[in-house]
């Protein structure tokens, strides 16, 4: 599948209708962004069934900044509209395929689960009882 060009107008659309979204967060005049690039179209032909999308960060400095974007090219994997993984730098084909293998394998309901019992515990003990 070819990547998508995301942008604040399609990047909530995206994930909502996708269950797995990969994201590079980059820019053109960044060189590790353009030699990831390559590898991130390899990917995305490789797994047909995820979808792979591209944030230019020069043009939608809005949205790189609602999800606190200060290094590039950063990685993005979500999951059932959970982000699994955001971290800067870019990665060789070997890690990006073992990204991907283990956000596969995730059991989501677990994720989940988990995340509602976190946000449960950070709200503290109920004041009225």
């Amino acid at each position: 599948m070819a990547t998508v060009t995301l942008n604040k107008e399609n990047f909530d659309q995206t994930v909502e209708d996708n269950a797995m979204i990969v994201v590079d967060f980059w820019a053109p005049w960044c060189g590790p962004c353009r030699g990831f690039g390559p590898v991130f179209e390899a990917a995305s032909e490789q797994h047909t069934d995820v979808v792979f999308g591209k944030v230019n960060t020069d043009e939608e400095q809005e949205l790189a900044q609602g999800f606190g974007i200060r290094s590039i090219p950063t990685l993005m994997v979500l999951r059932d509209k959970v982000i699994l993984y955001s971290e800067a730098g870019a990665l060789s084909a070997g890690q990006l395929g073992s990204i991907l293998e283990r956000a596969k394998a995730l059991d989501m309901q677990t994720v989940q689960r988990e995340l509602a019992e976190q946000a449960e515990a950070e709200k503290g003990p109920d004041p009225k009882t």
